[in-house]
């Protein structure tokens, strides 16, 4: 993980502190499934358990473990190595009957979860901030663009209300799937529980709440995992497009939002005067990194017959990197939308610029439905006037002056179509099918 783009809460869900912890108490939960069943005796599993401790919370734990490593060149075994020579003779009926992925993919279902549900939290409060901020430029009028090229009058609300429903979809999407990402398997070597009963998975899943794999091999499949990835690189693509927009809105040229500019914060070291979109930039960059998850997570479920381990590597990054990256982003990208700083006089000025070519189409339908003209000759009237420069230096400047010296509309006619509550009159009506 780069520490500049770190999530805390994700940082520790994916220490190898929390794995090697997870791993004693999936180990601890089969000893006592064992037990349970009469294979394992219950003085061991308490045995087992008083040595929690010295195992996995002292301090020099994970550089214990490390150094077995170093040997074994296995982090499974170094692990249970690590655990036989502090426990003791009991600690021979750990992991009795399981193979390595049966812990692997067991923790891998409690980190995903754990890191879901940050990410559930971040997503809700970006959804939070973005209702309050639609809701508060719900009438806010703006130039809506096309191409980057002016369009037609819309809202800022309506903007951000856009952003709100897709940030909403992807909370839904993920609250969803927590069930079809995340299980877990304790069935043995390729899956057949040939070595241990299927009620130590069964027992195990109870105590963890979470479901086991329906048809496992020696993993849980690879596509669950792709199916999260994607999730996430929808959420990488849904915090770009707001980035993006106030990107291009903070352009000099357009001025009508920018992020908050904190007292003693610099914009360019050359240029004093340079209010730069720093964390939206930053944000667009995150966002790649957040996609470029999802094609190696669906390259990793074609796996070797019952398995082979090369999706180990490519998880061992994606997974808490994606996770830390997303949340990182998402509390980033909530602050941006909280204290940017938003110029309606800026707004209006640019819908105002350039003279009543936003409202073309209404020019081009008044002239079918009022006039009589087909189709055709009405968009080459209105055209016509739209692109004609009379001498000036500003070019598409004096749209209503063509309209009214060709004669395509009287002044009264103009005063009655350009209007810019006949774009906002259905906003109420938007907003109710999203709020």
């Amino acid at each position: 993980m780069h520490n500049r783009y770190t999530s805390e809460q994700i940082q520790q869900i994916w220490s190898d502190e929390n794995k090697y912890q997870l791993w004693f108490d999936i180990e601890l939960a089969v000893c006592k499934a064992q037990a349970k069943l009469g294979t394992v005796p219950e003085k061991a599993v308490k045995d087992i358990a008083k040595g929690r401790w010295i195992c996995v919370e002292q301090k020099n734990s994970v550089e214990k473990i490390d150094e077995i490593e170093q040997t074994t060149k296995h982090d499974v075994l170094a692990f249970l190595t690590h655990l036989s020579n502090n426990i003791g003779p009991n600690a021979r009926y750990i992991h009795m009957g399981m193979t390595s992925q049966d812990l692997l993919d067991t923790c891998n279902a409690m980190q995903i979860r754990q890191s879901m549900r940050v990410i559930i939290d971040d997503l809700k409060a970006i959804i939070s901030i973005l209702k309050d901020k639609a809701i508060e430029h719900k009438k806010t009028v703006c130039v809506g663009r096309t191409h980057g090229i002016h369009a037609e009058p819309t809202t800022f609300g309506l903007k951000l209300l856009g952003h709100y429903s897709a940030f909403d979809r992807c909370l839904r999407l993920l609250h969803d799937a927590t069930d079809d990402i995340c299980r877990i398997k304790c069935s043995g070597a390729v899956g057949t529980y040939s070595v241990i009963d299927p009620k130590i998975e069964e027992y195990l899943s109870d105590q963890l709440d979470i479901s086991s794999e329906d048809v496992s091999t020696q993993v849980v499949p690879r596509d669950r995992y792709a199916l999260l990835m994607s999730y996430l690189g929808i959420m990488g693509g849904c915090i770009e497009n707001l980035a993006t927009e106030i990107r291009h809105l903070q352009r000099s040229e357009v001025g009508e939002v920018i992020e908050q500019f904190t007292k003693g914060q610099k914009g360019s070291s050359a240029m004093p005067h340079k209010k730069n979109p720093i964390l939206t930039e930053n944000l667009t960059g995150l966002a790649r990194l957040i996609k470029s998850a999802v094609a190696p997570a669906l390259d990793n479920i074609a796996l070797w017959h019952e398995r082979d381990i090369s999706h180990s590597s490519v998880e061992r990054v994606i997974l808490p990197d994606t996770f830390s990256y997303v949340s990182f982003a998402l509390q980033r990208l909530s602050k941006v939308i909280e204290h940017m700083v938003v110029d309606k006089d800026r707004m209006e000025h640019n819908l105002e610029s350039t003279n009543g070519l936003i409202y073309s189409q209404q020019v081009l339908l008044h002239l079918i439905n009022k006039q009589g003209l087909t189709r055709e000759d009405a968009y080459e009237k209105v055209q016509k006037c739209a692109h004609k420069d009379r001498g000036t230096h500003e070019a598409n400047g004096v749209f209503q002056l063509n309209l009214l010296q060709d004669k395509v509309l009287s002044m009264e006619e103009v005063k009655e179509i350009f209007n810019v509550d006949f774009y906002t009159k259905h906003v109420d009506y938007i907003y109710s099918k999203s709020l």
